[in-house]
């Protein structure tokens, strides 16, 4: 049976992530059969700022994919961030020519709403269906075939800085591969982990990455508004790390484990009759309301025992601090994204309340403070819709690589990803040789 081969690359500020997936003729599912994780380099605030630093990162991490694989891929679906990412409503308008709705009238309406003016400095990546309109009657998602005399599109437009998109397209182009697709990590991440019923109801979605923060809205089931802010995880990293006067690599590592820090105090508090296993963020919940208990039974919790991180001259922290540093970054982030998105003309506040992905999701009480903060429901967003081997990126840090695997789907290209012949093979050798000796 024919394949499809579908490569996604998330390039971010911590980790470079492919995936390689392959699609059967006729399939709804891709199945992962190569996937590789590797530290990010060359890449701040998911901009590239240095390429030869960027080629050699995502080279190392596309060659590890394609021999987990067992194949050479010659082009992908890669993903794209930063605060130059911004977006706007446009609508296009055309008459039908013969009374009934073709293809050639969808496509003239879709670059009727795309000749919207934007600096030359800039260039469009996204041009995303709203909703159609037919003779003013409008929530069509799908009008082909309708009759009608005018067609109009409701379109949401992301656009990037024109200098960024073409020097990821350089990076890209340096390990021998063609772009299927640039995508707005914000969109690829919506994708993984939004639900119809949150996005008919409307969804606020925030990917927090290391270096950004990206909000993506959506309104009665249309996406309205995409948009970046340069905070994320790594400054959360470097404020623990003055705090605690630590290193940035113990400093993370602190980060990322808080919580089984914090479990192992709520083990020793827990009844016996109470069960081990708890929802996310009853998980999260718990560990922040850590100490009250601890008071309450007259014990002194605020120095935690972190020996087990082996973070020099530091076998103790204080959670009151930790609590602080970390809560001070967050709320100065939710401030941040929210002002930019009030400036746009949008809310935060959705009806189906806040998502929240990307790596900085996994910190404990996050949940708990974008409730406070906004008001509205909370939940960690974690990636669905592929199979194979996802063990590896099923948490919410890797809601982007799925995301752009998903959008392959979308593009319905042919062999997407290249050939499927074995690495191994005479074919795959010369591409590799040839990867290998391009400048």
């Amino acid at each position: 049976m024919a394949q499809n081969i579908i490569t996604a690359i998330d390039i971010g500020s911590s980790k470079i992530c492919t995936v390689i997936a392959s699609l059967e003729e006729h399939g709804d599912t891709p199945q992962v059969i190569g996937v590789s994780v590797m530290p990010s380099r060359g890449v701040k605030k998911g901009v590239i700022i240095n390429i030869d630093e960027a080629v050699n990162a995502i080279g190392e991490s596309l060659e590890s994919a394609e021999k987990m694989a067992g194949l050479t891929v010659s082009s992908a679906i890669v993903s794209i961030n930063g605060k130059h990412i911004t977006s706007t409503n446009n609508r296009g308008v055309v008459a039908v020519a013969h009374g009934e709705i073709t293809e050639e009238d969808i496509h003239r309406a879709i670059d009727n709403a795309r000749t919207v003016a934007i600096p030359s400095t800039r260039e469009i990546i996204h041009v995303l269906k709203r909703e159609f309109i037919v003779d003013a009657q409008g929530g069509i998602h799908d009008p082909l075939g309708m009759s009608g005399n005018r067609l109009e599109v409701d379109s949401h437009i992301i656009s990037a800085l024109a200098t960024t998109v073409h020097n990821l397209d350089k990076t890209i182009k340096q390990l021998g591969l063609s772009i299927d697709d640039i995508v707005f990590s914000g969109f690829a991440a919506s994708e993984a982990v939004l639900t119809d019923t949150e996005k008919e109801l409307g969804v606020t979605m925030l990917d927090i990455g290391a270096g950004t923060a990206c909000a993506t809205i959506y309104v009665e089931d249309a996406i309205s508004y995409s948009g970046c802010v340069p905070v994320g995880g790594d400054h959360i990293t470097s404020d623990l790390a003055i705090g605690f006067t630590v290193s940035i690599e113990d400093a993370r590592r602190l980060k990322e484990k808080m919580a089984t820090v914090l479990e192992g105090y709520r083990e020793k508090e827990r009844p016996e009759s109470q069960p081990a296993f708890m929802r996310r963020d009853e998980k999260d919940d718990s560990a922040v309301k850590e100490t009250e208990k601890a008071a309450k039974g007259g014990k002194k919790i605020d120095e935690l025992d972190v020996s087990s991180l082996n973070i020099p001259d530091r076998p103790v922290v204080s959670k009151e601090l930790y609590d602080k540093i970390v809560t001070t970054r967050i709320e100065e982030m939710f401030e941040l994204v929210s002002e930019q998105v009030k400036q746009a003309g949008f809310s935060m506040k959705q009806p189906a309340g806040i998502v929240l992905t990307g790596g900085t999701a996994d910190l404990v009480g996050v949940t708990k403070m974008a409730k406070e903060f906004f008001g509205v429901p909370a939940r960690v967003g974690t990636p669905t819709g592929l199979t194979g081997f996802t063990e590896e990126i099923s948490g919410p840090a890797f809601s982007v690589v799925q995301g752009l695997t998903l959008r392959g789907l979308d593009l319905g290209v042919n062999e997407m990803g290249g050939s499927s012949s074995a690495q191994g093979g005479f074919f795959g050798k010369i591409v590799s040789a040839i990867r290998k000796i391009i400048p």
